[in-house]
Formats: structure tokens, sequence, C-alpha cells
């Protein structure tokens, strides 16, 4: 005991005064758990965490130049609305990797995030519960945040959440307190492309209709329109294998003739970050982030097949054949006292947004204007598919498991 205080004396000796200041105040914290964000120096000094900085809006590159990396400090604190859904994850990771801390509002249970919490530094990812009804709660999770991210989206309806109030009315919510908040730099608001009070698809239109009162509230913001995002969760590639596994054939609504332009997920998630890292020319901006090829539904289904190794096998089903076939769950929606099947081949707003082409405008901003060059599907991007190839990764049955490792 006398030989470690002896130690401190000497150390405290030769230190000069203001670090010896900074040392006492931390001693006097730790005894009385206080944290390092509220330290205050014996000079007046005030110990701060950097990474809580108040944002002043305009006031240059929001990206802090450095080292980079997790253990860094970029600058930006975001809070990700829908951070624990399929494009939520990726934006996490490359936000965190950068260095950048994360506030990740959930409203479901503690294992809805867990496996967001290991993408970035210690302390670095900040799970937050919150009620997208709930406006104290959503002000709390943006209390800290300089940078807000709205991922919230909904591709059918339930009894609770509707089109317009998930799409249109929490999206303008999120605006009007960013708003309200001050110090927000960059709000960011991912749509969906063919966003258009004019489609057929109900989700589109309330899309469209969030976008303009984003806009209105927040002008500063950025709009991103992805295409229909490929990657390991998906919602449509995993749920046509799923299908075809389990009944041998995938249904074709109208001949699958409509044209899209599929993108890869990780390259959306790299869009949002180069929009952040730009000097603020990408406010007030709407992009369209398609895919560098374009496929009709019945080529991105043969490519389903190829990588799954199983013959194709397809049912024509006409449009307004599988209109009838989806429309019942959409009238049963509000009239049974109980909830209905989520809706995957046979989606009614799916099929009519995938009844015409939904392309990139030829005038649109796009990943180019980003300084990112998105991958082509082919390859990696499709690869997760392999786990529903029949007898294993190697196999298929369209490749024989009699056959020698050198042949295949």
């Amino acid at each position: 005991m006398q030989s470690a205080a002896w130690r401190r004396h000497l150390l405290d000796h030769h230190l000069s005064p203001s670090t010896s200041a900074a040392i006492a105040a931390f001693r006097s914290a730790s005894q009385t758990g206080l944290t390092p964000q509220g330290l205050c120096g014996a000079d007046g000094t005030r110990y701060m965490s950097s990474a809580r900085a108040p944002a002043v809006k305009g006031s240059g590159h929001l990206v802090r130049k450095g080292t980079g990396g997790r253990s860094s400090v970029s600058g930006i604190v975001a809070t990700v609305f829908g951070a624990t859904g399929f494009l939520g994850r990726y934006l996490v990771q490359q936000l965190a990797k950068m260095g950048s801390q994360v506030l990740v509002p959930f409203r479901g249970s503690e294992d809805c995030h867990r496996h967001l919490k290991v993408m970035g530094d210690l302390g670095q990812i900040v799970p937050m519960k919150y009620h997208p009804r709930d406006v104290d709660s959503i002000k709390a999770v943006m209390a800290k945040s300089n940078v807000v991210v709205n991922l919230i989206g909904r591709e059918y309806e339930t009894r609770n959440y509707s089109f317009e109030e998930v799409n249109h009315h929490m999206a303008e919510q999120l605006a009007m307190i960013a708003k309200e908040h001050g110090g927000i730099m960059r709000f960011i608001q991912v749509s969906c492309l063919g966003a258009s009070p004019s489609s057929e698809s109900r989700m589109l239109r309330t899309k469209a209709a969030g976008e303009e009162s984003i806009l209105k509230e927040f002008p500063e913001a950025t709009i991103m329109r992805p295409a229909t995002m490929i990657g390991t969760e998906d919602r449509i590639l995993n749920r046509w294998a799923q299908f075809a596994k389990n009944w041998g054939f995938l249904p074709l609504v109208g001949g699958g003739t409509a044209k899209i332009q599929p993108v890869y997920v990780i390259d959306v998630a790299a869009a949002i970050v180069n929009s952040l890292k730009d000097d603020g020319t990408s406010m007030g901006k709407i992009y369209e982030l398609g895919g560098p090829e374009i496929y009709t539904v019945h080529e991105l289904a043969e490519l389903m097949y190829e990588t799954i190794r199983e013959w194709p096998r397809y049912v024509h089903v006409p449009l307004p054949v599988a209109r009838a076939i989806a429309s019942p769950r959409e009238m049963l929606l509000n009239k049974v006292p109980f909830p209905l099947p989520t809706p995957s081949i046979f989606n009614l707003d799916q099929i009519n947004a995938f009844s015409v082409d939904n392309l990139v405008s030829k005038d649109a901003l796009t990943f180019e204007d980003l300084g990112i060059m998105p991958q082509k599907l082919k390859g990696y991007p499709v690869e997760y598919l392999i786990c529903y190839r029949k007898g294993g990764p190697a196999f298929g049955s369209t490749v024989s498991e009699k056959m020698r490792s050198s042949e295949m």
C-alpha cells in the first residue's frame, strides 16, 4: 500500500499542473460514480467526448479527417431508424467501422439488436427502446445525434400498421422532430425506386407522399430510392427459392416480362455513407439507386434457379388471376378479429408494382454521382442461395452427387 502511494506521489510530482488536475478529477469522478462526459478539471477545462459534441448545421464536412477505423472518432452520431431490418444491419456495419456512434432504436425484444453490437467498438452501438407512436421516445433517441437515417418501411400492411402510417406519417413525424432538434446536420430518407403519386402500388404512392412531406419539413434532406435489394436476408430471391424447393415450381405473374434493376444491398448502404462523407452536395437531392444490369422478372428467376441448381419449372399466372388470388387478404385484413398470414409470393401490392417496368430514370442522380460502382448480381451477391441446393453446397438437382470433384 505504501509503495503504491509513493509511486502515485512521484508520478503526480513530474506531471504538468493541467494534467495533474485532469487525473485528480478522474479519480474524484471514479469515487463518486460520475462518467467522463461530465468531468471538469481544476482549471475549468471540460473533458467531454468529442463524439457527443453538438452539431452545427452548415459547418462543412461532417466526417472528420483522421486515421479511420472502428476505434477512431468520425464525428458522426447517427440515429438509424429501422436499423434492425434488412438494409439496417449493413448500414450500421459501415458506419461503425469508420468510427461512428450509432443509436439503434428498437421496439421488439433485446434479441432484435444483439447482432449489431459486435459491429462497432465498445459503446459505439447504443440500443435504445422506443415506440414509433410515442413522440417523447423518438425525441430521446435523437437527442444526442447529428445524423438521422430513416429506413422504416413496409411492403405489406398489417392490422396495426397501414402503408399510410408507416411510409408517410412516420417519416413526416421524424422530419418534424429532426427540424425542431436544431442540431441535425443530415437527414436521409430511404424510399423506393418507382415512388410516384400515380403508381398502381399503394406502397409506392405512400412512399412518394412521405418524400414530399419530408422535403417540406426538412428541405436539406437527402432521398435515396433503391431498386429491389438483393442480399442474404432479402425478401425476393429467398422467397422464390423456398417456394421452388417446397412446391417444385415458381409462379410467374404476367409471364415475368416486367423489367427491374435489382441492386446489391451493400452498395445501397455504401451510397448512404458516401452521402455523409461529402461536403453537403447531396443535401436536398434525390438519388435513384439501381444495379448495373436490367433483368426481367423471368431472367432474375433463371438466375435464382441456376444458383440453387434446380431445373426451372414455372407456372404462368395472368395478372388478373394473380390479383384475384391476393385480394382476399386485403379485403379481410381489418374485418376479422385475428391476424392474417404474411403474404409471400402473392402480395397484391408487389404484384401491382411488378406489373410495369421499374427502372432508373435517364436524368436521375445515381451511384456514379456518389462515387460508387455497383456490383453485378451474378456471383458473390447471390452466393447465399447455395443453402437451398439439394445434397449440399457442392451439389444440386442439376449436378449429380455421383460426379467426381474433378468433373465439377
